[in-house]
């Protein structure tokens, strides 16, 4: 069933940081690539999609949203140490794959997925921080909509099927992705990146 609230929404925007002053660009979704969401169904920041979903085709927009609002403080606690053989392929560590800077896909007790930065390898432990990497920063969106219509039954079991892990993923965002899908399927893909 169609309602007002699900909207199919396509975006070029650019998306800042600002640190000390200092504003960082730190993502691009071009036109011939756009970010695309259906509105209503929790894929974005509440607060994305509260400034984008009252748009109309071609409006432009530039606002920020609070690290409060987005992905949160950034937290000392969700950095970690972890045992240097929960990292081990066929009983040897993958030196290969866990080195600094790395983001490594790990799983909660709860069996929640999750990605982590690897900080620093140590002689028995690998220091990994699950903080999302705009943790604490403000944002701020720059751009213009492209599209906005009710979406239809069809792209919302398309994306339902996608956060339950019966699509997205590397490989299966296609051409539209718009993103090398490095950092688990692309934020531009419609996967629930954002």
């Amino acid at each position: 069933m169609e309602t007002a609230e699900n909207k199919y929404i396509t975006v070029a925007y650019r998306l800042y940081t600002t640190e000390d002053g200092q504003k960082e660009l730190v993502e691009e979704a071009k036109a011939e690539h756009p970010f695309q969401f259906i509105s209503g169904l929790g894929t974005t920041l509440d607060a994305f999609e509260k400034e984008i979903a009252p748009l109309a085709i071609g409006d432009s927009f530039n606002f920020n949203i609070a690290a409060q609002e987005a992905y949160g403080e950034y937290d000392e606690a969700h950095v970690l140490d972890l045992p240097k053989q929960i990292f081990e392929i066929e009983g040897k560590f993958d030196e290969e794959h866990i080195v600094e800077g790395n983001v490594v896909p790990l799983m909660t007790s709860d069996g929640q997925h999750v990605n982590g930065v690897v900080v620093e390898v140590k002689a028995d432990v690998v220091v990994v921080d699950l903080n999302h990497p705009l943790a604490g920063a403000e944002l701020t969106f720059e751009g213009e909509v492209i599209e906005s219509r009710p979406a239809t039954n069809e792209e919302i079991q398309e994306l339902i099927k996608a956060m339950t892990g019966e699509g997205c993923g590397c490989g299966s965002c296609g051409d539209d992705c718009g993103s090398d899908c490095g950092d688990g399927c692309g934020d531009s893909c419609g996967c629930g990146c954002h």
